[in-house]
């Protein structure tokens, strides 16, 4: 009952975004007093109410802007008096200034916070400066972490100053094994983030259910996934290839805790019956594909693998790579990496009926099988799987996408991508 009227007063103001919305109005909504109302709603959301809004005036606001309307035009729709009163709020909640944040990211329509389908976990940074007392930085400049190609917000994790990251989950589980992979790497040469213990000594904090890591910034650019369609994109995707076998063949020596996946079962019972009917594909032919891939898959070679090297978890500098976010990391077949790294870029890029562009990426995927085979030599097994697996990948992640406001447009995305897939798979084969 709670969770709903809280839905419901997250649904009125983005329903309502350009009004004078106020506490008040929405604790009537959701029927509390507003001092109740008020705990509740952070208890829910993460951040005090009134932030809450402001935060969502400003993300709407920066994404019109972006779009070419004159930027007083907009403040003024939004009920800021002035721009200059944006521009001060805009640095204080966000971290950058308006030119600064259009210059570097893709201003992106925010989705609709649906707090019934997943974790939604805002921490303002007033908390963020209070945690960071622990380390002596609760002085230091707090700033969102934004995914230049995609527009994305981090909902994990903000930098502070300008080599360090905070990130912040309930998953204590996650937090120890990330933690745990990021020193092993570290020690045998390979780059990832470093964790910086409080000035107590400790790897992390903790405030209510959230658990606080700090981390030093992994210096470099994430990999552009656009850029991988430039002429030379073979060198680059082969790279892309053989980095994450190296990646592979690290995480292989590692003794880590991390949960046994069953990728054939996930797909068989969970993610083809969960879109039949919802893609164009027939359901035989789904059948069949999530037949075959379980066949193969019993007898890939498994290990510890990142589980999510899309383009922005990898980070290129002059002399050397790295990788960040290892919470996702399981044990699952070796190769899922380099078709998910594959499958990502293309999630990236994709455009619909750009034919050309398509069987470039079919290009771009095979010099990355290609750079992973001559570090970690894939077997017979692995390469006949590989377009069941890219497939497969792509069955999970339109599944997990559907019916999710957050991930609309991904899921639109992926099944395109799905569907293109299924009708070009032998296109995929090594």
């Amino acid at each position: 009952m709670v969770r709903e009227m809280i839905q419901k007063t997250l649904d009125y103001v983005d329903s309502n975004i350009k009004e004078d919305i106020t506490a008040e109005e929405l604790a009537e909504i959701a029927g509390y007093s507003v001092f109740h109302f008020y705990r509740l709603f952070q208890s829910a959301v993460g951040i005090p109410v009134m932030q809450y809004v402001l935060r969502r005036k400003l993300l709407y606001a920066i994404y019109e802007i972006g779009q070419g309307r004159k930027k007083n035009d907009v403040v003024y729709e939004y009920g800021f008096e002035t721009y200059s009163g944006f521009y001060r709020a805009f640095i204080r909640e966000i971290g950058y200034t308006p030119a600064q944040y259009l210059r570097e990211y893709k201003a992106k329509r925010p989705y609709k916070i649906n707090i019934f389908q997943e974790e939604h976990i805002m921490v303002s940074n007033k908390l963020i400066s209070e945690v960071l007392v622990n380390w002596g930085l609760q002085d230091a400049k707090v700033s969102d972490i934004v995914f230049p190609e995609t527009g994305e917000i981090s909902d994990c994790a903000k930098y502070v100053g300008s080599n360090m990251v905070i990130k912040y989950t309930a998953n204590l589980g996650s937090v120890k094994k990330a933690n745990q992979i990021s020193k092993a790497l570290n020690s045998v040469g390979l780059t990832a983030p470093s964790v910086i213990p409080t000035i107590d000594g400790k790897e992390y904090v903790t405030v209510g259910e959230l658990y606080f890591t700090l981390t030093r910034k992994v210096e470099g650019e994430r990999v552009m996934a656009s850029g991988l369609y430039l002429d030379d994109y073979k060198e680059k995707a082969r790279f892309i290839g053989e980095i994450v076998g190296q990646l592979d063949l690290a995480l292989a020596k590692i003794d880590t805790i991390a949960e046994e996946a069953d990728l054939g079962k996930c797909v068989r019972e969970w993610a083809v019956p969960a879109l039949k009917g919802k893609i164009d594909m027939n359901p035989e032919a789904m059948e069949k594909y999530a037949a075959q891939f379980c066949d193969l898959y019993r007898d890939l070679p498994r290990q510890v693998i990142h589980r999510d090297p899309n383009p922005s978890n990898i980070i290129l500098a002059k002399d050397k790579w790295g990788f960040i976010d290892f919470e996702l990391s399981e044990e699952n077949a070796r190769i899922f990496d380099p078709c998910y790294a594959a499958t990502a870029i293309l999630s990236e890029t994709f455009e619909e009926g750009n034919e050309d562009k398509l069987l470039t990426w079919v290009g771009v995927m095979k010099e990355i099988m290609y750079g992973y085979d001559s570090v970690v030599k894939l077997t017979d097994a692995e390469k006949k799987a590989v377009p069941y697996m890219i497939l497969a990948n792509q069955f999970v992640s339109t599944a997990f996408f559907a019916g999710k406001d957050k991930y609309e447009e991904l899921y639109w995305i992926n099944k395109a991508m799905t569907e293109w897939i299924g009708r070009n798979i032998e296109k995929l084969c090594m």
